[in-house]
C-alpha cells in the first residue's frame, strides 16, 4: 500500500502506439518513467488521456500487464477499466487488480444519458463484483450525466471498496460538493480534479488532488505544484500555478487534446512516436508550432 498524503497529482499517462496501432512496449514503459522519475504521485493507465475507448481486450491486458511489472510499486497505480458491459467491465478490473494495480477506475457507460437510479444501480454492481478498491469517473463530456454527490455518499456509504472520484468538469463548484457531501460521512474518500489547474482550489475544499493530462508533459511542474500545495506555500503555489495556466493552452490546440499531448511530448525528448488509434490524426505542422510556442514559453519560466 501507498502512503496517501493530500494534495497529490496523479499522471492519466498517454498510450504509446507504434505506426501500425500496436502497444509500443519499450515507448510506454519510457513514458512510465519519465512521469515517475518526474515525481508524480501516482499513475492511471488506461485513462480518457490513455484511448481506452479505441483499445481491444488484448491490447488493454497487454497495457496492464507491462504496467504493473513496470511501475512495480514505485508509485501509486490506478488502471481504467471501463467497458460499455458490465461484465467486461467486472472481468478486466479483476485482471488489473490480479495484475497488482492499486485500484480501477469506472466511468459509467456512455451514449446513453442515463438516469441516477440506473447510474447508482451500475456502480453498486461493479463494486460488488470486484476484487479492490473502485473509484468513480465523473466524465459528463462524454457519458452524457453526472455521477451526482448524493448518488456518491450513497456509494460510498455502502461500499468500503468505493474509495475516490475523479471529477472532469471545469466547473469546480461541483467538485466541492462532491467533497462537502461524501466526506463527513465517509472521511477517507478521495476527491480528484480531472483538469490540472484545479489542483490547489480542490485540495483547499478538502479534495485529494488532482489527475492531470499536463503531467505527461512536464510530470516535474506538475510534481512541484503539489508540492507547494502540500507545504502551504503562497508564493510557490502562485509560481507554479501560472506555469500550469500557461500550459493549459495546450488543451485548445486539437480536439481531443491527445495528439497535442504526445506531440509535445516528444518535443520535450520522451523516447515515443507521436501516433494514436484510430481515427484519431498526429499534430499538424501548424499545431506542432503552437505546441513549441508554449513550450519555449515554459522552460523562460522555469529556468
Amino acid at each position: 500500500m501507498h502512503r496517501v498524503e493530500t494534495a497529490q497529482f496523479l499522471t492519466p499517462t498517454i498510450t504509446a502506439f507504434d505506426a501500425g496501432g500496436e502497444i509500443d512496449v519499450a515507448a510506454n514503459k519510457a513514458v512510465i518513467d519519465h512521469c515517475v522519475q518526474g515525481g508524480v504521485d501516482g499513475l492511471v493507465v488506461l485513462g480518457s488521456t490513455g484511448e481506452f475507448a479505441s483499445m481491444t481486450a488484448e491490447a488493454k491486458a497487454q497495457l496492464i500487464d507491462l504496467a504493473t511489472d513496470h511501475v512495480a510499486g514505485r508509485v501509486e497505480l490506478i488502471v481504467g477499466t471501463a467497458c460499455m458491459r458490465l461484465d467486461e467491465t467486472v472481468e478486466l478490473s479483476n485482471y488489473a487488480l490480479a495484475a497488482g494495480a492499486d485500484a480501477v477506475m469506472v466511468v459509467g457507460p456512455w451514449y446513453f444519458a442515463i438516469e441516477e437510479a440506473a447510474v447508482e444501480a451500475y456502480f453498486d454492481k461493479v463494486a460488488e463484483a470486484i476484487d479492490g478498491d473502485l473509484y468513480l469517473y465523473n466524465y459528463p463530456a462524454r457519458t452524457g450525466y453526472t455521477i451526482s454527490p448524493g448518488v456518491t455518499a450513497r456509494l460510498a456509504a455502502r461500499h468500503d471498496n468505493v474509495v475516490g472520484y475523479k471529477d472532469t468538469v471545469s466547473d469546480v463548484g461541483h467538485t466541492r460538493a462532491i467533497i462537502t457531501t461524501v466526506l463527513p460521512r465517509s472521511p477517507g474518500f478521495r476527491v480528484f480534479a480531472g483538469f490540472d489547474e484545479n489542483l490547489a482550489h480542490v485540495v483547499a475544499s478538502g479534495g485529494a488532488g488532482a489527475v492531470g493530462g499536463l503531467s505527461n508533459i512536464y510530470p516535474e511542474v506538475c510534481a512541484a505544484y503539489a508540492a507547494a500545495v502540500r507545504a502551504g506555500e503562497a508564493a510557490r503555489i502562485a509560481e507554479t500555478q501560472r506555469v500550469v495556466d500557461r500550459l493549459m493552452a495546450l488543451y485548445s490546440f486539437g480536439s481531443p487534446f491527445v495528439p497535442i499531448l504526445k506531440e509535445a511530448m516528444v518535443q520535450r525528448g520522451v523516447a515515443m512516436e507521436t501516433h494514436s488509434a484510430a481515427p484519431l490524426l498526429q499534430a499538424s505542422s501548424a499545431q506542432a508550432a503552437q505546441i513549441a510556442g508554449v513550450l519555449a514559453d515554459v522552460e523562460e519560466m522555469v529556468r
